[in-house]
């Protein structure tokens, strides 16, 4: 397999840890796309946490760090809209004091996806449904939409692989993870979790998908007396292509 057709995995830290099933997906879906795939073993959080508490000499070197590791790749390609965010917004802010630093940050960010973004814009994949595929309602998550943009890609994969995607009344509402808002103020967070998972019932859908593995643990962990289960974008596409 050429060069040009190798990525780099950025599995994040929830996957890792928590989600390993969604990484294991993704390596599958960008193989199925003709890629290989490389996981750079040394790579750790990307520093958002950090970030978003206001510890930014902390995220900086987590920065620097992440920068070194994958700025050698053509293309690196992660499961998660929010460590994606990361990536391509707040590094070359997060770097810009120091010239040579922003200009590898710039790089960096410029060849890194989300893995709909990828699949759909650089791959091109069009993928085809092999296994009976759910009937699911989407919910997009705050840096999927609102930051990068990506609200349809998803949404043409999924129905693409023969899902049928009923739409919520506000799939772009909130879920209430927010990252540190969820432990910061949980009552808040969670009242907006039970309205997401209210407004999936709602569409008569078995699965609730996401694209951003913090929303799938905040819904997943709140979903336990629903009639619907949560899953990743990655899990379900995978699993429908198989």
């Amino acid at each position: 397999m050429t060069a040009s057709k190798r990525v780099a995995l950025c599995v994040t830290c929830l996957v890792d840890q928590v989600l390993p099933e969604v990484g294991v997906a993704t390596v599958k879906l960008l193989r199925r796309a003709g890629y290989a795939v490389d996981f750079p073993e040394a790579q750790t959080c990307c520093g958002q946490p950090f970030f978003n508490s206001g510890f930014r000499p902390e995220a900086i070197d987590l920065a620097k760090r992440t920068v070194e590791i994958f700025e050698g790749y053509e293309a690196v390609v992660l499961p998660s809209g929010s460590c994606t965010t990361m990536i391509r917004v707040e590094y070359p802010h997060l770097l810009e004091a120091w010239p040579q630093w922003h200009r590898r940050a710039e790089k960096l960010a410029a060849k890194t996806y989300e893995l709909s973004q990828f699949l759909t814009h650089q791959a091109q994949w069009k993928p085809k449904a092999v296994s009976p595929a759910p009937e699911l309602t989407y919910h997009d998550s705050c840096h999927m939409c609102r930051t990068l943009q990506l609200q349809e890609e998803p949404r043409q994969l999924l129905e693409g692989a023969g899902c049928r995607v009923n739409e919520m009344t506000e799939s772009n509402r909130c879920c209430g993870f927010g990252g540190l808002f969820s432990i910061r103020m949980p009552e808040v967070s969670n009242a907006m979790t039970a309205e997401k998972l209210r407004q999936a019932v709602d569409t008569g859908a078995d699965m609730l998908v996401t694209a951003d593995p913090g929303c799938l643990m905040q819904m997943r962990g709140l979903a336990s007396g629903s009639s619907v289960r949560v899953e990743h974008l990655a899990t379900v596409l995978e699993e429908a292509t198989r």
